[in-house]
């Protein structure tokens, strides 16, 4: 057997675990992954921060159901991916972060000795936020620890893994590193049949679908259920997609505006597939109610952690769908009329009301610029919060949105990830977060990556300004001073392109933009309302 090195070992693993992308940035400690890439292992994505690393990786994952990998030096490389790992946390997505750490040879335990990069505990920043976190410091343990990484990250419920190797041990030789196939959660025994039972006695259900329902690839299942059970579908916003946009069962619509909460309410029983019942999409749970409340989940301890079941069922949401699929007498059609009255009445309503038409507008504008493949990624900004409740999406993992732990600067580094895939892809950003990670324009200039960028530019941080208002603060620190959007994109060698409004101009420039197969800047000047799913207008 030809003999390598544990970092040609482990890009290898992450190959043979199916990774044709991962992204990182090379320090003097991580140098042997670059030395050592090739061919059979993944191309090395050269970004500009290690946030971007992960959020790349992150974005990848989420485009594509399959692991997302990045590549840090050691400490402060390490720490400046620490906020875009906390997003991949919140959103249960499949990550694989792997960091230098200082060398074996020179650390002396229990002592910080001022090693260049040098942390008393590196893997200790991760440790409240990882599903697992591994610290190998010999090259069997680092060849262990990537195997069951990579399997740990996969398996359902999936999240992010934390492995740090000391740079010394990247360079030792290792056989090849064993990757097994990812392991799904069946129900326990009888749990099913307690589900199928409550749900045929006939009181009328509305499916709360959330982001467990695209994890585990049970899409058609959840159309197959609905259709069954002649029941709306509600989709948090992990799980936009997942039901086909023209689906007469298909609500299209946040819970937080009254038509849908009233719906929610009055249903018989409220079955929850794959998800938590954050605090976002329950307005701080106090969301109304039904009586009843059944929930699927492949993660026990949110099964119940927010809201008492009556019914609960531990397992993978497609094995438990389809193995209940089997058990349930097919009801009479009519909820879909209702529905579409429900749609029609909503939609109208934000349309005429004059506080929210721009940003219906808005919406009406990137709807029609929109490829059915493109993969859209919000930020945490008005215009992202609008796209993310409200915008049609065409389908599974086709929209990204991180309001799981609301990190402001997703939207641009997480988009390098399904674009170094191919995948023709739009960012929607507010002049603020686009700031976080401006460099990553280059990233998107060096690879010819098609991103379409699209900002609303409001002169600052809408949403904390509108807080400022709403409270009757002084506004004070979140007017902001906007650069030359024009001579940025040319900087940049990024085609730009600045619109007045939101209407026909931006439409236009959008459908240019998109059709364009590089990376394009597209900049409207306007300012929206915010939607009723923030929380200063969960309760007007």
């Amino acid at each position: 057997m030809e003999e390598a090195s544990v970092a040609r070992r482990v890009l290898e693993a992450f190959e043979r675990a199916g990774v044709r992308k991962a992204f990182g940035l090379p320090g003097v400690h991580n140098l042997a992954f670059w030395r050592d890439a090739g061919p059979g292992t993944p191309e090395i994505v050269g970004v500009r921060h290690e946030q971007t690393a992960v959020y790349a990786a992150d974005g990848l994952a989420r485009a594509t159901g399959g692991l997302g990998v990045a590549l840090t030096t050691t400490g402060p490389g390490a720490a400046n991916a620490a906020g875009a790992f906390g997003e991949a946390a919140a959103a249960g997505s499949p990550v694989v972060l792997v960091a230098s750490e200082v060398s074996t040879a020179l650390r002396r335990p229990g002592t910080v000795r001022g090693i260049l990069h040098e942390s008393r505990d590196q893997a200790g920043i991760f440790a409240p936020l990882a599903k697992a976190v591994y610290r190998p410091r010999t090259a069997a343990e680092a060849g262990a620890a990537v195997g069951d990484a990579v399997l740990t990250a996969m398996s359902w419920p999936r999240g992010p893994v934390y492995v740090d190797i000391p740079t010394n041990v990247l360079t030792e030789p290792l056989p090849p590193i064993e990757v097994s196939a990812p392991t799904r959660r069946p129900p326990g025994l009888g749990q099913v049949d307690r589900l199928a039972a409550l749900l045929e006695e006939g009181v009328g259900t509305v499916i709360w679908a959330g982001g467990g329902v695209v994890q585990s690839g049970a899409e058609a299942e959840l159309v197959a259920l609905a259709e069954r059970l002649d029941a709306p579908v509600v989709t948090t916003y992990a799980a936009r997609g997942s039901m086909p946009p023209g689906h007469p069962l298909h609500v299209g619509l946040p819970p937080h505006e009254p038509e849908v909460a009233e719906l929610i309410e009055k249903t018989g029983l409220l079955l929850a597939l794959g998800t938590g019942f954050d605090g976002m999409m329950t307005r701080n749970w106090r969301m109304p109610l039904p009586g009843r409340l059944a929930v699927v989940n492949c993660a026990e301890e949110d099964l119940a952690k927010n809201l008492t079941p009556d019914v609960a069922v531990l397992g993978d949401v497609r094995t438990v769908l389809v193995e209940l699929l089997g058990l349930l007498t097919p009801r009479p059609p009519g909820a879909a009329e209702g529905l579409g009255a429900l749609r029609e009445a909503t939609r109208g309503r934000l349309t005429a009301d004059p506080r929210t038409a721009e940003a219906m507008r808005f919406l009406a504008s990137v709807e029609s610029a929109l490829g059915e493949d493109t993969v859209v990624v919000c930020d945490m900004a008005i215009p992202g919060y609008w796209y993310g409740g409200y915008g049609r999406v065409a389908g599974g993992r086709l929209l990204q949105y991180p309001v799981g732990w609301g990190t402001l600067g997703y939207a641009l580094p997480a988009s390098v990830g399904p674009a170094a895939d191919g995948r023709p892809t739009l960012v929607i950003s507010g002049d603020g977060g686009l700031m976080f990670a401006l460099g990553e324009f280059m990233t998107l200039a060096e690879r010819r990556l098609p991103v379409t960028v699209l900002v609303l530019d409001d002169g600052g941080y809408g949403m904390l300004r509108y807080d400022q208002e709403v409270a009757g603060d002084p506004i004070r620190g979140t007017d902001l001073r906007n650069p030359e959007w024009e001579r940025l994109g040319e900087a940049f060698g990024v085609p730009a392109t600045v619109v007045d409004g939101v209407g026909e101009a931006l439409a236009g420039a959008l459908a240019e933009a998109l059709s364009d197969p590089g990376p394009r800047l597209v900049v409207a000047r306007a300012a929206l309302l915010p939607p009723k799913t923030t929380s200063p207008r969960w309760f007007e």
